[in-house]
């Protein structure tokens, strides 16, 4: 039976259990989740549209972040929840390629984000003379919209080769289309052009993190190099958040993508595609926002100002 084709119409999402509990548990939990997510990116975006003097290319930046996040959560939960609520599993053919598609062109433009904000701090720090030519309205609205048009190459290429596998099941253990879990049902070697595909996107992207990697050994030792700890401190307050971030989603999408995935459904997948899926859209506004002042104090004009 593994190597026998069928014709998949549709995809059974098995990653939670059928009992009551779990899928109660399973719609408050992801529906409180979401629902975080969207509030403290809309108020991201919002605050720095608002507020003029965060019209800068790291708070530019940080927007675009926080859209990427905002897509890249809205693609699998909101279909979890209607799932649970609806007691079904099922997710049709082509809402699966949509899913990947999309999931993909969010993940990978916010990962050539990063490394264009990883870019904007070493300028700052390293090269701060230069900033405002080098980082000028048009030189960052490039580097943004070629960060998107990378993710929608990648997602184009990968989600075309991706549907040319041919599937000996239609049972996924996972609670959205997970691409480990794809290649799990296909038949025999029908997946290998995918496998090679995802292979060459993830040395591209061990490539692109150690340039990340070598523009931080850079701004550290400049940051180092600083006399006044008030220097210091402005420097660090804008960098660490970044790494965190970048550190967060690499670990938890390597995690993801290069363990070995089990045939039956487990916990331990169902955590791990949690982890990377979900967290980061969560964490990212909290982690730039608790050590940064000037987006902090424009939150609470804008709070203000919204609610006098």
């Amino acid at each position: 039976m593994r190597n026998q084709s069928v014709i998949v119409t549709e995809f059974l999402l098995n990653g939670f259990s059928d009992t009551q509990e779990l899928q109660t548990f399973h719609l408050i939990a992801f529906l409180l989740i979401y629902l975080m997510a969207l509030v403290e990116n809309f108020l991201i975006i919002t605050v720095v549209i608002y507020s003029h003097h965060l019209h800068k290319p790291m708070y530019f930046f940080l927007a675009n972040l926080a859209l990427q996040d905002l897509g890249s959560i809205s693609v699998s939960v909101p279909k979890s929840i209607t799932n649970a609520l609806m007691d079904t599993k099922t997710i049709s053919y082509n809402g699966c390629i949509c899913q990947i598609f999309f999931f993909f062109f969010f993940t990978v433009s916010h990962f050539f984000l990063l490394g264009i904000m990883a870019y904007d701090r070493y300028i700052a720090i390293c090269n701060p003379l230069r900033y405002e030519t080098l980082m000028n309205i048009k030189a960052c609205t490039l580097m943004a919209n070629s960060a998107w048009m990378g993710g929608l190459v990648y997602s184009t290429v990968y989600t075309g080769t991706t549907f040319t596998i041919e599937f000996c099941s239609n049972h996924i253990g996972q609670f959205f289309c997970e691409i480990p879990h794809l290649f799990n049902i296909a038949c025999s070697d029908s997946y290998m052009i995918a496998f090679w595909v995802i292979s060459v996107g993830c040395s591209m992207a061990f490539v692109y993190l150690a340039l990340i990697i070598c523009s931080y050994v850079q701004i550290f030792r400049v940051a180092l190099r600083i006399p006044s700890s008030q220097g210091k401190q402005k420097a660090f307050s804008t960098c660490l958040p970044h790494l965190i971030v970048i550190s967060l989603y690499f670990i938890s999408g390597s995690f993801a993508y290069l363990k070995p995935v089990s045939r039956s459904p487990s916990t331990t997948d169902l955590v791990v595609s949690m982890f990377y899926c979900m967290l980061p859209p969560v964490m990212n506004p909290l982690i730039y926002s608790i050590r940064n002042k000037e987006l902090k104090v424009a939150f609470w004009k804008f709070t203000a100002n919204l609610f006098p």
